[in-house]
Formats: structure tokens, C-alpha cells, sequence
């Protein structure tokens, strides 16, 4: 099938008992033990720590989405980002592309470097960077393409054939892109990660974060870190990152087009001096991302010639929530130096063109010629 019928007909569409259209919330934490001579493993459900059926429809539903073999949910996305780390020992060395989402640099600098695990930051843009950081000890290479908040291109076949190569983890955090634009484990990625609250979801009502891996193994050892962390969603959540799952095409597709519209236009205005989308012809590294997705997206970021623009841009916008988070239904324009970037260093942050002039936009539903005339007397 095609992947917009695969987000309606995935296994899922009735409830098996009743024949209910959708997936039933079981709002419990428990299951009987039918039988107890035996251990949990004997039937399928026993603690909704270690598995629960709406949580189990949510996880084959993104397994199946990303062509892999098994789906995990957790909390947050910063749960299944940090979870999939929690995979490596102490001793262990990772790879992680310099603009991946600042949460998880984050995560691996403070908390992951306290528990013995080094993280050495690369330009991904040239995989060539990847192999001169390859250690004795390095387990994984960590990736994000487009990245945030800059857009920036990975080639995610080359320098995923760099870690096939090594011997490491595959990792990509694929939220901007989504299944339904890019699949990395059909590049060759061992573990895909989402932050669901995002497009997945769809409506900036849940936050949620799963991970697929490429086979059952990977899969039982990351399941094992779930259980045992328990940083697991509950099943209303679960259920309305399924119900906005099904609507992903119909709003990707609106908010992609949107996107290309909005960008072209930010090229022409006269206090915007850089623009920043996969879909512009201007783009570097176009081609390499046409060769991996099936789109542009719906996130983009520009630049304004001083920083009273960018705070005033913030001010005087109306049908853009300035918020951080991105993929509802609504626009969002960020600061990345004080959202996303906020843990990033000042020295990275100039050395990776992370202004106070930058504005991270996430297009959302509005009519694009609507957003473009808000835009334009915010800009003025």
C-alpha cells in the first residue's frame, strides 16, 4: 500500500471485541493473571509498565509506518531519545551530528556524560566527518536531517553506510520529516526516533515519543530499557497520537505546500537576509535531500537584518503563536537561542549561525496568502 493508506489500514482499523472504528483506550494499570502458577510472560499483558494494548496498536503502527520491525512509546520524545541511549554502557563513545535537536545534546552532555559516555559533536553535512571521529570505543552515530533548527542536509545513506561499516548504532531522529516523508531505516538506520507531540500527533495537545528499531533484537533490548525506566505515555495520550496519525497526509501535504509558498515569498522581502527550506532551488543541498524524501517538509527558518526585527516579528505577529514545539495544526514561529538551542553555547551558537536574528517558523493550517500578509506587517 501507500503510505497514506498505510496511516488509515494498518492492522488496527477496528476494535477486534466490539467493532468499534478505532482502537479502544483500556484505561488500567493492571491485568488479571489468569494463571498463578506462571510468570508474566505466560499471557500477553500483565503491567502496563511493561505493555499495554493501546500502547501496543500505537507501537505496531509506527513499526509498520517506518518499515521496521518493532515500535516503542515513551512519555516524551526526550524519553525515547534518552531510552535509545540508554542502550550504551559506560565507556561507550557516540557520534551525534552538531545540530541535532538541542534537547538531546543536552541529554548527552550533562546526564550521559556523568554516567561515563563521551559525545563528540560533527558537521554531518560531510560524512567524511564521521569517519575522523570513529574511536575503538565509539557505539553510535546519532542524526537529524533536515536539522534544527537551520534545515541543514544529511546525506543519511552515506554516512549511515559509514556506521554499517564501523560496526555502531544507527540513530535518527526523523520528527520533522515523519514516515509518510522519510523513512530512514529503508536507508539503513537501526533506530528511528520521533517526538510524536509533533507532526504525528498533529494537534499540540499530547506529548509523546516513540522509537522503532530495524530488527526484533535491537528491539527486545530497547523494550528492556522501557520496562525498566517505565518513562511510558498513558493510553488517552496513545490514542490521540493514533487519531492524529491518520490525518498526517491530508495535513502534511497543506502545510508542505504552504511552506514552499512562504519561503519563496521571505526570499523577496527586504529586511529577511538568509531563508532556510529544503524545497528552494537555492538550497545546497537539495538534490541529496530529494534522493532520501519524498518532500520538503513543513518547518523553515529565515534571518532578519537586526534583532529588533526578529523581537518585534514576534510582537506584532498574529496567526503565528510564538511558542516553542511545532507540527499543529496551528503556525508556531520560535527563537531557536532561546527554545531549542537554549542549552547550546554561546561559541556554538555564533559558530553554527544561531542568531539572535533567527526565526524558526512551523507552518500549520492557515491559508498561506493569510500568513503571508500577517507576516508582512510583522516584518515591516
Amino acid at each position: 500500500m501507500h503510505k497514506s493508506t498505510q496511516l488509515i489500514h494498518n492492522g488496527h482499523e477496528t476494535d477486534p471485541v466490539t467493532g468499534a472504528l478505532g482502537v479502544t483506550i483500556y484505561q488500567t494499570s493492571t491485568f488479571l493473571r489468569r494463571d498463578m502458577s506462571k510468570g508474566p510472560d505466560s499471557q500477553p499483558f500483565d503491567y502496563s509498565r511493561g505493555g499495554h494494548p493501546t500502547r501496543l496498536a500505537l507501537e505496531e503502527i509506527i513499526a509498520a509506518l517506518e518499515g521496521g520491525a518493532k515500535g516503542y512509546a515513551f512519555g516524551s520524545g526526550m524519553a525515547a531519545i534518552s531510552s535509545v541511549f540508554g542502550l550504551l554502557s559506560a565507556g561507550d563513545h557516540v557520534i551525534a551530528a552538531e545540530e541535532v535537536y538541542g534537547g538531546s545534546l543536552f541529554i548527552l552532555n550533562t546526564f550521559y556524560k556523568r554516567m561515563g559516555i563521551e559525545t563528540t559533536l560533527v558537521d554531518s553535512s560531510n560524512p567524511e566527518n564521521i569517519t575522523k571521529a570513529l574511536r575503538s570505543n565509539t557505539k553510535a552515530l546519532y542524526l537529524e536531517s533536515p536539522s534544527n533548527p537551520l534545515l541543514k542536509i544529511t546525506d543519511l545513506s552515506a554516512c549511515i553506510g559509514i556506521a554499517k561499516k564501523a560496526g555502531i548504532l544507527a540513530i535518527v531522529d526523523n520528527t520533522f520529516m515523519t514516515p509518510y516523508l522519510q523513512r530512514p531505516i529503508e536507508l539503513g538506520a537501526d533506530i528511528v526516533v520521533h517526538s510524536a507531540t509533533k507532526f504525528l500527533g498533529g494537534h499540540s495537545d499530547v506529548v509523546l515519543g516513540l522509537a522503532v528499531t530495524a530488527t526484533n533484537k535491537l528491539g527486545d533490548k530497547l523494550h528492556t530499557v522501557q520496562n525498566s525506566f517505565g518513562a511510558i505515555p498513558g493510553p488517552w495520550d496513545e490514542w490521540l497520537v493514533m487519531r492524529g496519525i491518520k490525518t498526517l497526509k491530508v495535513r502534511l501535504e497543506t502545510q508542505q505546500a504552504s511552506a514552499q509558498r512562504i519561503a519563496e515569498w521571505l526570499l523577496t522581502h527586504k529586511n529577511v537576509t538568509n531563508v532556510y527550506y529544503p524545497g528552494l532551488a537555492g538550497h545546497p543541498d537539495k538534490a541529496i535531500h530529494e534522493k532520501q524524501a519524498s518532500g520538503a517538509g513543513a518547518m523553515l527558518a529565515f534571518k532578519t537584518k537586526t534583532t529588533e526585527q526578529a523581537l518585534r516579528f514576534y510582537e506584532k505577529v498574529t496567526l503565528a503563536a510564538a511558542a516553542p514545539s511545532l507540527g499543529g495544526v496551528e503556525t508556531i514561529a520560535s527563537r531557536p537561542v532561546t527554545m531549542s538551542n537554549i542549552a547550546t553555547s554561546a561559541a556554538d551558537k555564533e559558530r553554527l549561525g544561531i542568531t539572535d536574528t533567527l526565526i524558526r517558523l512551523a507552518i500549520g493550517l492557515e491559508d498561506a496568502e493569510d500568513l503571508i500578509a500577517d507576516f508582512a506587517q510583522a516584518l515591516a
